[in-house]
């Protein structure tokens, strides 16, 4: 609820405090008063777009501040958190525009941009007028306003529910179908590479194990000649000329008298030494045997898996658990059908669950829907517009998280006419009327909201004036409605009045508004009645609505 309205340097406006109460909150006053005014300042307030020039002649600035009382309920908390702005049970906003058009803003003391108060705005109140495009005027809010009135509120949560768990189960359809186009894209490469890595069968560290034994056969070839020469010699030549000395020196060591002995010891000892190189080399040789077809093998052997690492990206270590990825790609193509299948089958029963809520949701509108035009018609008879007809329209839409149905309240204004929206059909004073008969119906959708109705009244007058200020009345209770009106019936219906003057101070023209007591209302309304001379008569007619 609108609590009060500070406004300092605004177009006409010195400095004006309101404090608004609970009800139905009347503002009169001749026209050019100012009264137009208020509502830019609140507007501006708010985050409107409005007028460009606001600061009054001479001020350095203008400012506008606002308090709204929240209920714990109020959807403006919401608002609050998300944009990380204190909350509490009242609100304050404050806004400042400079003479060279630089605009601030505060919410609760603390600094937020337009946006935010053109959002909190959405929640803190609605203003209807003969050209609103806002609210009731705009098709895009009409289902939620059907849904509002039916009390829709648990049955569109499960078809919202049901929306969700579809639209991720279409998710998962499209992501599994995509992957497996992808893999199966593949799949005639990822056989072959399979079957080639199969036959290979490389594995970790042959690689290294390969190249070792190609070196060492490699260097076999390139020595063996050289050992198998030497070979022949210890075995052959070397031997048989050392046993031939050996044999010549015993023969004839006796005679020697011992001088041979060391000679023959030594060559005893070469003889020993001799044997062991002999089998050292004899070794040598037997491990230096190899097929050569052997070499021919590894080498093969050797290249097919660096050839394999090369073409796949990998090293040669790797080769085994590459193939293990590409064995796991291709299981997945073999049950890529089957999960598909599954996953199809989940976005059918999850499409046919949202069917189902979405026909129960129709339905219900559809019902709600006549319901609602009974309504309204029942309220446009005091207006005098019974013989208009009021039909809410439930067509089928996109589906979506709301559900299949397209809603939009439509008229036509006399029997046999052709129906339209709201504001394409009815005149000025008949749009106001449709207004707040749809306003009344609809009173329990923004019970958190202040509602504004500017010059809701204008071109009605008599009974119909009467009834339109009657239903404000009864739109204003448990909460708070501000008409700004030039119709006395109307302005009689009002638990708190207002009075906008102009006043001119230091050759200055500025505005005002004064609270008016039961006394002064009599002469407000007087003067409504018969215009600047108030007659007795129109005393007399002003009590008579105040008594109404």
């Amino acid at each position: 609820m609108l609590r009060a309205l500070d406004i300092r340097d605004i177009l006409i406006i010195d400095h004006l405090e309101l404090n608004f109460q609970p009800g139905l909150n009347v503002l009169t006053g001749e026209t050019g008063a100012g009264k137009s005014i208020l509502l830019d300042s609140l507007g501006f307030v708010l985050g409107w777009r409005g007028r460009a020039e606001l600061v009054r002649q001479g001020a350095k600035q203008g400012e506008v501040m606002a308090e709204f009382d929240l209920a714990p309920d109020h959807p403006a908390h919401a608002v609050l958190a998300e944009a990380g702005l204190p909350g509490g049970e009242t609100l304050l906003l404050r806004r400042v525009n400079t003479a060279e058009g630089r605009k601030t803003a505060w919410v609760n003391d603390r600094r937020c941009s337009g946006e935010v108060l053109r959002a909190l705005s959405e929640t803190l109140l609605e203003l209807h007028g003969q050209h609103d495009d806002r609210g009731l005027l705009n098709p895009r809010g009409h289902r939620a306003m059907l849904d509002e009135f039916a009390n829709l509120a648990d049955l569109l949560a499960t078809v919202r529910e049901r929306w969700t768990t579809a639209s991720r189960a279409r998710k998962a359809v499209e992501e599994t179908r995509s992957a497996l186009e992808a893999i199966r894209a593949e799949e005639e490469f990822l056989r072959h590479a399979v079957a080639e890595l199969d036959a290979l069968d490389p594995q970790p560290g042959e690689d290294a194990a390969l190249d070792q034994r190609r070196r060492e056969m490699q260097a076999a070839e390139r020595i063996r000649g050289d050992i198998q020469r030497a070979h022949a010699i210890l075995s052959d030549g070397a031997e048989s000329a050392l046993g031939d000395a050996q044999r010549w020196l015993e023969g004839v060591a006796d005679q020697a008298e011992s001088a041979l002995d060391a000679p023959l010891a030594a060559l005893g000892r070469a003889m020993i030494e001799l044997g062991e190189a002999q089998d050292g080399v004899s070794r040598l040789l037997d491990g230096l045997e190899f097929n050569p077809g052997d070499l021919e093998d590894c080498e093969e052997r050797l290249f097919a898996i660096r050839a394999l690492a090369r073409k796949h990206d990998v090293i040669a270590d790797d080769l085994g658990d590459y193939a293990d990825t590409l064995r796991q790609k291709l299981a997945a193509v073999d049950a890529g059908d089957q999960d598909l299948a599954d996953r199809e089958a989940a976005l059918a029963q999850a499409e046919a669950a949202y069917n189902a809520a979405a026909e129960q949701l129709s339905a219900a509108r559809r019902e709600s829907a006549a319901a609602l035009d009974g309504a309204v018609m029942a309220e446009l008879a005091p207006l005098k517009m019974e013989r208009a007809v009021f039909e809410t329209l439930v067509s089928p839409a996109e589906p979506g998280p709301e559900g299949k149905d397209g809603v939009a309240f439509t008229v036509a204004t006399n029997p046999g006419a052709p129906a339209g929206p709201l504001n394409k059909i009815a005149s000025g004073g008949e749009l106001s009327r449709f207004l707040l008969a749809l306003k009344v119906c609809l009173r329990g959708e923004t019970g958190n909201q202040t509602m504004i109705f500017d010059e809701i009244d204008r071109g009605v007058g008599g009974a119909t004036a009467d009834a339109v200020g009657r239903r404000l009345k009864a739109l204003a209770e448990g909460g708070q409605v501000l008409v700004v009106t030039h119709s006395p019936q109307v302005a009689a219906q009002g638990a708190h009045h207002w009075r906008v003057q102009k006043q001119v101070v230091d050759g200055q023209t500025l505005s005002q508004v004064v609270p008016l007591d039961d006394a002064e209302r009599v002469d407000e309304l007087a003067r409504m009645v018969s215009g600047d001379t108030i007659t007795p008569e129109a005393r007399a007619a002003a009590k008579a609505l105040l008594a109404g």
